[in-house]
């Protein structure tokens, strides 16, 4: 399969990163909705502004030029009534009707500031009504109260020619307003139409870029990171050989090329770890056949030399028994020479032998009282310790899942050691304490003896290794090691603790919860079993090494 995935074509934004692409399309989008919303506010400030006009001005203005003609008829109707009839109520209408005039073009000149033509007719409605107050209005108006004159009257009746003209001026100044109005109205109603299609065009042009950006989105960001999840997904499942092609903008690119590259370096470790483990399988198949060899051999090997052994110590102590005092001195200190070397030669086998055991023969894990173990060893230990005048205390022990065979040889390896190794003249005092540990209970073995110096605190824990000769403290140099090996396999740790000077005292832990035990090869007949061919006494019992 090729590993390598093919690297397609790009175009000239291949070099865009999805923040690129993002700060391009935000920026496009934001000038387009800035052009929209301009023209949006330019088409609603004109239908404001055409709306405003035709109801602030337009509107109004045209009312009052209705409301200015209506206050000149009743100024022409109560001239022409006072003329006719010389009755000064007439006049009321008149004077009142000066007062309004005056009031509707203020009006007419505000609302027609800036319309050049609106106020030219305005004037010539203003020139038309003086013309006509001065012609006819103010005379008839003059004349005393009474009976009417007959000059009066004929400037009551000539003066309908003068108002005539001012009516012809106002009716074009209301034409001109009408049709300013219509006008108005017709580009409102432009406008509007024309806002309608703006807000729509916005809407439309609005939800066509949302599709856009999401579309480019989903084609530039989200299906290239979908299609990298699912290669990721599929390499996760253990196709290690499946290629990530890289797909989207630069920085995906460049993300999918380093989980590739990454791919392939995991898939060139794995093979190497592969072939690693196949060597490691097959040198730890030769190392379990060795040692399944070498312990054979050690049984059979211990086992042919017991036999040979005992008869040497027992043929030794016959001669003992049966030449001593007849030799001279030396062949006496000879023959107890021979007789103590193979009796320690014999305890040395027989510790070997209990050494190699461990993890082969008792491996009867079940729930152990380690108090109850610690108080069955004390009394096996009774002797010597009595002799010794020792105290042996303990805190109370916990119940755990071990081999009681193997915690007794533990007990018994440990408390031996401590009365042994004491400081002359001082009886050996020696405290168990247990405290518990997250998962592992830590035990600890505390005496007054002679401790242990810093720089052996390891070396101590190797088989056949003695910190003193033979006359000094007698054993074989294997209990330590073997309390290590117990330890070990129950899944613990020992060790001596380096800040203890006044006496030794080493620490060892224990799993709280069963440990996984190890595969044992069956293993040779035991061969610590006593001989039927033993001849002469039985060889010394062991003590604690």
């Amino acid at each position: 399969m090729q590993d390598e995935p093919r690297t397609p074509r790009r175009g000239p934004f291949s070099a865009w990163t999805t923040r690129r692409w993002l700060r391009a399309g935000a920026g496009l989008s934001l000038v387009v909705l800035v052009l929209l919303g301009v023209l949006g506010f330019w088409v609603l400030d004109r239908s404001q502004t055409i709306s405003t006009q035709l109801v602030d001005v337009r509107s109004p203005a045209l009312s009052t030029a209705f409301r200015l003609e209506s206050v000149l008829l009743n100024q022409e109707t109560g001239i022409r009534g006072y003329g006719i009839t010389g009755n000064p109520e007439f006049l009321q209408p008149y004077r009142q009707g000066l007062a309004d005039e005056k009031a509707h073009v203020a009006t007419l000149t505000r609302l027609l500031h800036g319309d050049a033509d609106a106020l030219a007719d305005l004037a010539a409605v203003e020139d038309a009504a003086a013309r006509w107050r001065q012609e006819t209005a103010e005379p008839i108006a003059a004349a005393p109260p009474g009976a009417p004159s007959p000059q009066t009257a004929a400037l009551a009746d000539t003066g309908k020619a003068a108002f005539d003209r001012l009516r012809a001026a106002l009716a074009g100044e209301q034409d001109h307003l009408r049709a300013d109005r219509a006008a108005a109205r017709a580009d409102l109603l432009s406008t509007t139409r024309i806002r309608n299609w703006v807000f729509t065009a916005i809407a439309v042009v609005i939800a066509v870029l949302t599709a856009l950006v999401f579309e480019g989105l989903r084609r530039g960001i989200n299906r290239p990171l979908e299609r990298l999840g699912a290669d990721a997904r599929r390499i996760a499942a253990g196709d290690f050989e499946h290629p990530i092609v890289p797909t989207g903008p630069a920085d995906l690119r460049r993300l999918s090329a380093e989980i590739d590259s990454m791919r392939r370096r995991l898939t060139r470790e794995l093979a190497f770890t592969e072939q690693a483990r196949l060597r490691l399988d097959a040198q730890a198949a030769d190392l379990q056949r060795s040692n399944t060899e070498l312990e054979q051999f050690a049984y059979v090997a211990s086992h042919d030399l017991q036999e040979p052994l005992r008869k040497v110590s027992s043929f030794t102590q016959l001669l003992r028994r049966r030449y001593g005092g007849q030799l001279d001195a030396k062949a006496d200190q000879y023959i107890d020479f021979a007789v103590d070397g193979a009796n320690r030669m014999q305890v040395m086998i027989n510790d070997l032998l209990d050494f190699s055991r461990v993890g082969r023969v008792h491996h009867n894990h079940q729930e152990v009282d380690l108090e109850h173990v610690l108080e069955r060893t004390l009394e096996t230990l009774s002797i010597g310790i009595e002799e010794v005048r020792g105290e042996i205390t303990h805190d109370s022990l916990p119940t755990l899942v071990a081999d009681p065979t193997q915690m007794g040889m533990l007990w018994q390896n440990l408390i031996g050691n401590a009365v042994k190794f004491r400081r002359p003249g001082v009886p050996p005092r020696v405290h168990v304490s247990a405290e518990r540990e997250g998962g592992l209970w830590r035990f600890a073995v505390t005496d007054n003896g002679i401790g242990i110096p810093a720089q052996f605190a390891v070396k101590v824990f190797v088989i056949f290794q003695r910190l003193h000769t033979k006359e000094e403290y007698a054993g074989s140099g294997i209990g330590l090691a073997m309390c290590k090996k117990i330890v070990e396999f129950h899944g613990g740790t020992i060790e001596v603790d380096p800040t203890r000077t006044d006496g030794t005292r080493i620490t060892f832990t224990l799993a709280a919860e069963p440990p996984e035990l190890p595969e044992s090869p069956d293993s040779p007949e035991d061969p610590a079993a006593p001989s039927t061919e033993q001849v002469g006494p039985a060889a010394p019992e062991r003590q604690p090494r």
